[in-house]
């Protein structure tokens, strides 16, 4: 028996084809030779089996996928046993782990039901993921290191469509979530290389008026929110394509409207409220506000999933601390769509946002050759985490501060000033 993803009729096959092209092409830029471990959900086979071609054609040494399923995973809390809960398959992170050492690129696919596991029970939930984060570190490292190239790219899953539209057939749906990943890609142009070679450059423009301004903290004030964030001695912003330690460009996300660097993790004070909902390993939170003393968030609240956001806050030391602020302007194409995709990758380049956790090496002058230690020192956070959250809108502005006190404006209602 053929396996037959149901989305497939309903999404446009020279688009899907194109976006296969970028993601290898602008999103990893492989080189010869190299080999490539791809994630995705098995319904995404389609995307997945294009990308094996390009990476193929474009040069892949083996291309290996590795596939999820949703009702594998709820299988697994109707039936598993508890003490499975604190357990994850450490074998296979630590193969990959092992592949990103010995220089294999990385492809994810993103896509799963952000409603997925909102039924199931917070703490089994919260037990899993401390279990996940805790065996993906070694390859995470690598990853949010940047000694590899990597990228992320969607799938319009039709459990995902729904959630997105959730008043429309399960065809009209998938097809609205497809065209809509399509134009944030920017797959629906002619020529979407050039596109992004352009778009790449305005983001490094953005990126060098920050690294010369070399502000000490950025100011966020709003409604539910007045958050000064301290940024780490020595940071360094950046936006759209990056170069890896493997001296290999890409652009980490696709789509990206952001561009961000590395908050100092003793020096983030005041109180800030989320702007959008965050989906998490199939758990909504909605309404987030927290409070942060010397860095380290000492109040947590949310509308929904506040159990599940707790969890994830005790999961280490540095899950109270954040590794990313980003800014985004509100009238971006995502935010201009008007949809809301329930999904961080989307959302958060519709909005400034900001990551708990783990923080980007790259984001420091001279951060290929820093050690843990100095970037420690320099006020970069670890953690087993890293979840974007988003806190920006149009009635939300920000001022940069420089070491002297001054102020300068840098966005007024959520646009660039």
């Amino acid at each position: 028996m053929t396996f037959m993803p149901q989305s497939q009729n309903t999404v446009d096959p020279v688009k899907l084809e194109k976006l296969a092209e970028v993601a290898v092409k602008v999103g990893l830029q492989l080189r010869k030779g190299q080999d490539l471990v791809i994630t995705a959900p098995v319904v995404a086979l389609p995307l997945v089996r294009l990308i094996t071609k390009h990476a193929y054609q474009a040069g892949a040494g083996l291309v290996s996928a590795f596939y999820s399923d949703e009702e594998t995973t709820l299988a697994r809390y109707q039936y598993g046993s508890d003490e499975s809960f604190d357990r994850a398959s450490d074998w296979l992170y630590e193969g990959m782990a092992k592949a990103y050492a010995n220089g294999a690129a990385r492809l994810a696919v993103a896509g799963d039901n952000p409603m997925l596991l909102s039924e199931q029970d917070a703490g089994k939930v919260g037990r899993a993921n401390r279990a996940t984060s805790t065996a993906y570190k070694p390859a995470l490292e690598k990853i949010s290191n940047f000694d590899i190239n990597w990228n992320i790219v969607s799938y319009p899953n039709p459990s995902w469509a729904k959630v997105v539209f959730p008043d429309d057939p399960e065809p009209i749906a998938i097809a609205k979530l497809a065209k809509a990943i399509f134009a944030a890609s920017r797959v629906d142009l002619d020529d979407p290389v050039a596109a992004w070679a352009e778009h790449n450059a305005n983001l490094a423009k953005r990126s060098a008026w920050l690294n010369g301004e070399r502000f000490a903290s950025l100011h966020f004030k709003g409604p539910g929110t007045d958050l000064t964030v301290g940024l780490a001695d020595g940071h360094e912003w950046h936006g759209g394509a990056s170069t890896a330690k493997n001296g290999i460009t890409c652009n980490p996300n696709i789509p990206t409207e952001e561009v961000f660097t590395t908050p100092h993790a003793l020096r983030v004070e005041g109180h800030v409220s989320s702007t959008k909902p965050l989906s998490h390993q199939g758990t909504l939170i909605d309404n987030i506000q927290v409070r942060f003393e010397g860095g380290r968030i000492v109040e947590a609240k949310a509308s929904r999933g506040e159990e599940v956001l707790n969890k994830v806050l005790d999961t280490d030391e540095g899950a109270r601390r954040l590794g990313e602020v980003a800014l985004v302007p509100h009238s971006s194409p995502i935010s201009a769509s008007g949809i809301l995709f329930y999904n961080t990758l989307f959302d958060e380049n519709a909005s400034c946002h900001i990551a708990l956790g783990q923080c980007y090496s790259k984001c420091f002058l001279d951060g290929v050759s820093l050690s843990q230690e100095q970037i420690k020192a320099q006020g970069g956070n670890s953690s087993l985490i890293h979840i974007d959250w988003m806190i920006g809108s149009d009635k939300v502005d920000i001022d940069g501060v420089k070491p002297d006190g001054s102020r300068v404006a840098v966005m007024r209602q959520g646009e660039w000033a």
